[in-house]
């Protein structure tokens, strides 16, 4: 039964909504344990994505779907750097946001990310005001093949693939004889954006 509705559904099922749907005794937690084994290097796997469930494609046979046409939504580099600070700073409102970039967030970027479904909002912070924070959703981890935010690559991925520089930030300077290189040293803030 799980196995069927897990085929059938376009969105990740949570073990709630499995629940909801079999008979009255039967725990989706225990078969899924065992439906996860089953398809181990098998063609489809079984993906925990957030607080749900779905089937996928295994990655080493992703290139069979690429006669799929996959609509392509081009980011601002603002929107980029909206999302990269909401993923790994939720739950964080618009004022904080805006902390980080030092600039005003426009309300067609957060509109945006809205829109696509990868950002919701969260709880409101219980401080004056009580803003609104935002935090990712299912489906940008299910998009970006994550389980959790916590899978988000750290700094020393990001640098390895070449999306950070290696140097300080401006305004920071090397103590003299150290290099930008030395290992386990880094220099102060610039691993502020990637704390969860």
């Amino acid at each position: 039964m799980l196995e069927a509705m897990l085929f059938a559904s376009v969105e990740p099922l949570t073990t709630r909504d499995m629940a909801e749907r079999m008979p009255h005794g039967c725990d989706p937690a225990e078969a899924l344990v065992h439906l996860r084994k089953r398809y181990e290097g098998r063609g489809v796997r079984l993906v925990h994505v957030g607080d749900a469930w779905a089937m996928r494609t295994a990655p080493d046979l992703g290139y069979l779907m690429s006669r799929e046409t996959v609509e392509t939504r081009k980011l601002s580099r603002a929107a980029i750097e909206t999302l990269a600070i909401i993923a790994y700073h939720q739950p964080v409102t618009r004022a904080e946001i805006e902390e980080i970039r030092g600039v005003s967030v426009s309300r067609g970027t957060v509109d945006q990310l809205l829109e696509m479904e990868w950002i919701r909002f969260g709880r409101r912070k219980m401080t004056p005001g009580r803003p609104v924070t935002f935090v990712v959703t299912q489906e940008f981890l299910d998009h970006f093949g994550l389980e959790s935010a916590r899978d988000l690559p750290g700094l020393k991925e990001l640098r390895a693939a070449g999306l950070l520089e290696n140097r300080p930030p401006p305004g920071t300077m090397p103590k003299i004889g150290e290099s930008d290189a030395d290992e386990g040293e880094e220099a102060p803030g610039q691993n502020e954006l990637f704390e969860d």
